[in-house]
């Protein structure tokens, strides 16, 4: 993730909480996202990106909006104008603005994101996730990434890397369900001193009442999951639907239309029942990290 360009902006969880609202009163009083572009002069595709939570709205555009839709209560007028400010602050609040230098806008915005999500399952075949890794892992994988050149830049990852392993301890943690492939815990990352160190932090971060961890083991064979790893972020608002973040090399893609996340959950159940449980992931994990089998 770090490094890359973003393929598309994620939406913020407040963005489309308006959006679907907005979405909503235009559909309730039969009109197409064309006819309401014609209304406020601008494209279609603003409209789109308004309802999809992916564009800010601007208060002249919010007013115009909904007296198109014919809503004239002031009490409402003043939640959704409100809404509106708070999503705007929030695209530009948040301790990973000042890591602007060393982040890719694709990951801030997944942070934004994480911040304010109330679970994480996330499917992983390469590595251990962010939120679970120790310092010298990411920088392990900072290193080997070749996204920067100095020792300054990965270290201000590696503390970004830290901060947002915060959200696992707050009053309100996050839930996070992770499935990782057997390879994950078996790679070398940073060699074997650093590897160990990662797979006793594992076993002590698994022992976390908000934290589940099981293994895949090869002898699984193929699976449906293989494709390549992904992460779906779920959030505590009713309207507020998951969303699936898919990575790679060449950059990051985000998911939010329901059957596309609905096809993820499916694989993410589909390989969960196949991995082992999570007592036997651990007792796995632990023979990897004390006898290397």
């Amino acid at each position: 993730m770090q490094g890359e360009r973003p393929s598309s902006a994620p939406s913020t969880v407040l963005g489309r909480q308006l959006g679907d609202e907005l979405r909503t009163m235009r559909e309730r009083v039969g009109l197409t996202t064309a006819a309401v572009a014609v209304e406020l002069d601008c494209t279609k595709g603003k409209i789109s990106r308004i309802e999809n939570g992916r564009s800010p709205v601007r208060g002249p555009d919010l007013t115009a909006m909904l007296r198109l839709y014919g809503v004239d209560g002031q009490e409402v007028q003043a939640r959704l104008a409100e809404l509106a400010r708070s999503a705007n602050r929030r695209r530009k609040a948040g301790w990973w603005n000042q890591y602007g230098d060393v982040l890719a806008e694709t990951y801030r915005d997944f942070i934004a994101l994480e911040a304010v999500a109330s679970s994480v399952r996330t499917f992983q075949s390469q590595t251990i996730p962010a939120l679970l890794q120790t310092p010298d892992y990411t920088r392990a994988l900072a290193v080997a990434s070749r996204s920067w050149s100095e020792a300054a830049e990965i270290e201000q990852f590696v503390e970004a890397r830290l901060m947002r392993q915060h959200r696992l301890i707050t009053e309100d943690p996050l839930s996070i369900w992770v499935v990782l492939a057997e390879g994950a815990v078996r790679q070398q990352v940073g060699g074997p001193a650093v590897m160990r160190a990662q797979l006793a932090h594992l076993l002590q971060t698994a022992e976390m009442p908000n934290v589940s961890v099981q293994v895949v083991p090869f002898r699984v064979g193929a699976h449906a999951s293989m494709a390549g790893p992904y992460v779906i972020l779920g959030f505590p608002a009713t309207s507020a639907l998951d969303v699936v973040l898919l990575d790679n090399p060449s950059g990051s893609m985000w998911l939010e239309r329901a059957d596309e996340v609905k096809a993820y959950v499916g694989l993410w159940n589909d390989v969960r029942t196949k991995a082992l449980s999570p007592v036997e992931s651990l007792e796995l994990i632990r023979s990897i990290k004390e006898f290397g089998a």
